[in-house]
C-alpha cells in the first residue's frame, strides 16, 4: 500500500483514540460523547451541504437517507454501550475487545450464516482474535472465585456487534450518496438520538462545566477528523487493506490505557495487555488477507 496511505491510516488511528482517551477520562463519558458528537455534527454538516452544492444539487436517494438515519441509530447505541463500558473498565481491555468483535462477528455470520469457507489464514485470524481476547479477560480467573464475565466486557462485546452493524450499513449507504453528505446524515440522527437519552436520564448536558465541555468538543472534533482521514483512504485503497491498519489503534489504546492512564498493575500486566492488542490486530489483518 501507497505509504501516504498508510500514513492516513496511522493518523486517523491516533486520532481515534485521542477520542477514547478523552470518553473513558471524562467523569460522564456518555455525556462526553454527546456534546463531541454534537460539536463534529456542527462542522460536517456545513461540509455536507457544499459537497451537495458542488456535485449538482442532484435529489438524496431516499435509500441511501435511509441507511444514514439506521446508521445514526446505530452509532448513538453504540456510544451508549461503549460509555457504560468504560465506567466499568479499563480502556486498555475495553477498546481492543470493543474494535476486535466486529471482524469476528463477520466471519461468524459468514461461516454460520452464509456457508463460506475460511482459508489457512483466515483460521489463524480467528485463533489469533480468540487467543486475544482471552488474554485479556483472563476467564482462568472465574475458577479464583470470580464468577460470571466482567460487566464491562459484556458491554464492549455489545459495542463490538454495533461496529459490525453499522460498518455493514455503511458499506452500502456511502455508495449511494457522496460520503460527505452520507456522514452528515449519519452524525446528525447520533446526535439527536444521543441528545434526546441524554435530556431523558441526565438532564442538562453543559452541567459538567466549561472544561469538560472543550475537552468533549475537542474530542468530537477528533473522531471526526478520523473519520474524514479514512474515507480518504479508501478513496486510494481498498477496504481489505485500510480496515486491518485501522485496527492498529487497539495497540495504542492498550499501550496508552496500561501506562499513562496507569490501568496496569506493573509491567507485566502491560505487557500482556499490549500483547492481546497486538494478537487481535493480527487476527484482523489474517483476516482481510483470507478475505482476498
Amino acid at each position: 500500500m501507497d505509504p501516504f496511505v498508510v500514513g492516513l491510516v496511522a493518523v486517523s488511528a491516533v486520532m481515534h483514540v485521542a477520542w477514547n482517551v478523552r470518553l473513558k477520562t471524562a467523569g460522564d463519558p456518555l455525556r462526553a460523547a454527546t456534546i463531541g458528537i454534537l460539536a463534529g455534527t456542527v462542522v460536517i454538516v456545513p461540509a455536507g451541504i457544499l459537497a451537495w452544492l458542488a456535485t449538482g444539487q442532484r435529489p438524496l436517494p431516499p435509500e441511501g437517507i435511509g441507511l444514514g438515519i439506521v446508521s445514526g441509530v446505530i452509532e448513538a447505541a453504540y456510544f451508549v454501550l461503549l460509555s457504560a463500558a468504560y465506567r466499568r473498565g479499563d480502556l486498555s481491555i475495553v477498546y481492543p475487545i470493543a474494535r476486535g468483535t466486529a471482524p469476528l462477528l463477520a466471519v461468524a455470520i459468514g461461516v454460520g450464516v452464509l456457508g463460506e469457507r475460511l482459508g489457512a489464514a483466515g483460521s489463524l485470524g480467528v485463533v489469533a482474535l480468540l487467543a486475544g481476547f482471552l488474554v485479556l479477560q483472563q476467564p482462568w480467573q472465574a475458577l479464583r472465585g470470580r464468577r460470571g464475565i466482567d460487566p464491562s466486557i459484556a458491554f464492549a462485546l455489545a459495542a463490538g456487534v454495533t461496529i459490525a452493524a453499522y460498518s455493514a450499513v455503511d458499506r452500502v449507504g456511502a455508495r449511494l450518496i457522496d460520503p460527505l453528505q452520507y456522514a452528515a446524515i449519519l452524525w446528525v440522527t447520533t446526535s439527536l438520538v444521543l441528545v434526546v437519552w441524554m435530556r431523558r436520564i441526565r438532564g442538562d448536558l453543559l452541567a459538567r462545566g466549561r472544561e469538560a465541555v472543550r475537552s468533549a468538543a475537542v474530542g468530537g472534533l477528533l473522531t471526526l477528523g478520523a473519520y474524514v482521514l479514512i474515507l480518504w483512504a479508501f478513496t486510494m485503497a481498498p477496504l481489505s487493506g485500510v480496515a486491518p491498519l485501522r485496527e492498529s489503534a487497539t495497540v495504542f489504546a492498550a499501550a496508552w490505557g496500561s501506562a499513562r492512564l496507569g490501568e496496569a498493575a506493573g509491567r507485566g500486566d502491560t505487557l500482556r495487555r499490549v500483547g492481546a492488542s497486538c494478537l487481535i490486530v493480527g487476527g484482523a489483518v489474517l483476516l482481510a488477507l483470507g478475505g482476498r
